[in-house]
């Protein structure tokens, strides 16, 4: 069996100048690509709306960090972001994207958001993330991205829950931390599911 490392939504509407900025996001860029190179499997998630999805607070006219009941789940108001086919879905300037062997998106119901790269945040639909691992024998996935809090979180949190031996490298990672507590919540969340986490120093340490 083997590893994969797994790319959540380094996108250009994540970045500190996009639409929906996580602070120091693009900083994550350069760790991301000394890691790229010690993994056979580099896949990426992207979220991919389209335009006038349920999520946008545009949409509902209400204001971004608004929450609303959406189709009987809490949903966060966001403002329009990595809409399909525009700049700001596209990946951060300076990734080593061409070493991205699979790319998953998500997010394409217009009703339904999806922080996760495997599933909906109903559940009800797949991205095939995890039927491309199994067909690949990858049984072990480490997770780095945007936003720690949403993304990251429910990627590495499906993950696990799937049997996936899963790490998060937290210094490739940034959170949105609309509350200021928020990243190191997810981090203690992920680890209570039953991620390890780890830094990227520590990870390259080992692959010496």
């Amino acid at each position: 069996m083997s590893k994969a490392l797994i790319l959540v939504d380094v996108q250009n509407d994540f970045s500190p100048s996009g639409a929906l900025p996580v602070p120091q996001g693009d900083q994550i860029v350069p760790v991301i690509n000394q890691l790229i190179p010690h993994f056979e499997h580099v896949i990426a998630t992207k979220d991919w709306h389209p335009a006038g999805h349920a999520s946008f607070a545009s949409v509902q006219g209400k204001q971004p960090g608004d929450v609303i009941d959406l189709k009987g789940i809490s949903q966060i108001m966001w403002p329009d972001h990595c809409v399909q086919f525009s700049h700001g879905a596209e990946f951060i300037a300076g990734l080593n994207s061409e070493a991205i062997t699979h790319t998953v998106v998500k997010g394409t119901n217009p009703s339904i958001d999806s922080y996760s790269g495997f599933f909906d945040n109903q559940r009800l639909q797949s991205t095939g993330l995890s039927d491309y691992l199994a067909e690949q024998g990858i049984d072990e996935v480490y997770v780095v991205g945007l936003a720690t809090d949403y993304c990251v979180k429910f990627t590495a949190l499906d993950a696990v829950s799937l049997g996936l031996r899963t790490w998060v490298i937290k210094d490739a990672c940034r959170g949105v931390n609309i509350a200021p507590q928020d990243s190191d919540d997810a981090f203690q969340a992920m680890q209570d599911a039953g991620c390890e986490l780890i830094s990227s120093s520590v990870f390259l340490a080992q692959q010496m």
